[in-house]
């Protein structure tokens, strides 16, 4: 019996801007989803009863039933009508929580490609794309056959594009969550229920070197998230002292990352990182996403 290995890699918005909030209470989005090679490691099994999931890496993920990776896994089953089919599932957390890096998202979207590798590729792209939102705003993103695109809405909605140059990516988390839900409702009362829209133009040769991405880094939460975690204000100016081509906030937080060139390594920053309590990654942009891979048991 073969098993599959694949691994789940962790994500940051090279832009992020909130849009109006809709009537059902979420605020869209426009985001450059980027993928880095901090990465999450999923091992799936076929077998045995139910489905079981082991963690390893010291990360708190929360009861298995209420895991994106056991959702996942369980609504793969009922769309390929196995509902009763066993599985075992192994994973390896490096991608820390509430982090926004994406790690729960993408363990997600890892699992869904996984499971369709294992099984034979029974569901179409379109079929995992809209498992995919139903499961997270950024599990979309994981599956979209890029590492580099642009997502609306609440991430649904995705523009693939070719992947940038490789470049070097210093990660710091401040060893604190920061709640997503938390800070959507922080900016909705600074709004005091008013969005006035901004015009904005993307020009596609804008997109396609890492000048015209830096020129256009924004990350509409970071005022917000600094507000409720001081130090994050602090890194952001260790690292843009540290020579970065872009440095923000991680989606919603609480991490922070920089973008440098190869030719500049980053590693003049991470000691004052460390000084002030951050817990630092050093990684890579991809230029593909990985692909699961099927190994005899």
């Amino acid at each position: 019996m073969s098993v599959v290995r694949i691994n789940a890699p962790a994500k940051v918005n090279l832009w992020l801007h909130i849009l109006a909030r809709e009537d059902s209470g979420y605020h869209s989005l426009e985001t450059l989803f980027c993928a880095i090679d901090l990465a999450d490691e999923l091992t799936i099994a076929r077998g045995g009863r139910g489905i079981t999931l082991q963690v390893e890496g010291g990360i708190e993920t929360g009861p298995p039933t209420g895991n994106l990776v056991v959702r996942a896994a369980r609504r793969f089953l009922d769309e390929v009508g196995r509902p009763d089919e066993g599985l075992s599932i192994e994973l390896h957390k490096r991608i820390p929580a509430a982090a926004g890096l994406g790690g729960g998202s993408s363990d997600a979207a890892a699992t869904l490609r996984a499971l369709n590798r294992l099984f034979g590729g029974p569901l179409a792209e379109e079929v995992l794309l809209q498992i995919a939102i139903e499961l997270g705003s950024d599990v979309p993103f994981f599956l979209c056959g890029s590492p580099l695109a642009l997502g609306w809405s609440r991430g649904e909605r995705l523009f693939a594009l070719p992947p940038l140059p490789a470049a070097s990516v210093l990660v710091a988390h401040p060893r604190e969550p920061m709640s997503t839900a938390g800070a959507f409702q922080r900016i909705a009362q600074l709004r005091g229920g008013a969005y006035r829209p901004r015009a904005s133009l993307v020009r596609l040769a804008e997109l396609g070197g890492w000048e015209g991405v830096a020129a256009r880094a924004h990350n509409d939460f970071e005022d917000v998230v600094c507000e409720r975690l001081p130090r994050l204000r602090e890194g952001l100016e260790i690292l843009r002292r540290s020579g970065a081509r872009i440095a923000l906030l991680a989606g919603s937080g609480a991490s922070i990352f920089a973008v440098f060139d190869h030719r500049s390594p980053p590693l003049s920053a991470a000691p004052e990182l460390h000084a002030k309590g951050f817990t630092v990654w050093l990684a890579a942009t991809l230029t593909a996403l990985p692909e699961p891979a099927l190994q005899p048991r």
